[in-house]
């Protein structure tokens, strides 16, 4: 992670209506013969958002300003809950101990990181997770739960350290579940505000962007 980091989290309120997600970079060339050569840019996505729809009324406008003001506008990052994508599992779900490998036992490592994959019969891709929720990290270990007394996380890094009674023999998986935020800065230098345009119904562009680990 970059080096400027706040760990505290955009207002949840103002989180809930924001518009973005992922997005990749892929250089596309059309060839004479009329195909395609396609080369990917990013090995990982990036997530980008605009905060701006989610304000609805001039307190809203002047907690971003001063949360923006706070992070010295793009020099800090900070949390940011993604609505649609925050838990191990799908966002309908409750989170359980299984829905993740995290890594495979050898007798002797006991640190390993959080991270969440994404994929179906064609493909996968596995995101690095950063930045879980305090108390919400859950732990298995060969299809047992670990009691929360059994491992520590870091919740600035995503490492999970297993005590020395438990660390996860050869061939065990180790599985987690947890919610995580994104962690984010400010993808401009300046916030406009009109208040008449704002009373008139039309809201400021707010855009963050995902800084990767």
């Amino acid at each position: 992670m970059a080096d400027g980091f706040h760990e505290v989290r955009f207002p949840l309120r103002l989180s809930l209506n924001v518009t973005g997600g992922p997005v990749r970079r892929t250089d596309i060339v059309n060839l004479s013969n009329g195909r395609e050569a396609r080369n990917r840019r990013w090995r990982d996505s990036r997530r980008a958002y605009d905060a701006g729809s989610g304000v609805r009324s001039v307190a809203d406008l002047y907690e971003v300003l001063s949360f923006f003001e706070a992070r010295g506008g793009g020099l800090h990052g900070f949390r940011f809950r993604d609505p649609v994508d925050g838990k191990s599992c799908a966002p309908d779900r409750a989170v359980t101990p299984f829905d993740q490998v995290i890594g495979e036992g050898d007798g002797e490592t006991a640190t390993f990181q959080l991270a969440k994959t994404y994929g179906d019969a064609a493909g996968e891709w596995r995101r690095v997770i950063a930045k879980p929720v305090a108390g919400t990290v859950r732990l298995a270990v060969d299809g047992v739960e670990l009691p929360a007394s059994a491992f520590t996380c870091d919740t600035a890094t995503g490492l999970v350290v297993i005590d020395e009674d438990y660390i996860p023999q050869s061939g065990a998986l180790v599985r987690a579940g947890f919610e995580f935020d994104v962690p984010v800065r400010f993808d401009t230098e300046r916030i406009d505000l009109n208040i008449e345009a704002f009373r008139a119904g039309r809201i400021p562009t707010i855009p963050l962007i995902e800084i990767l680990p």
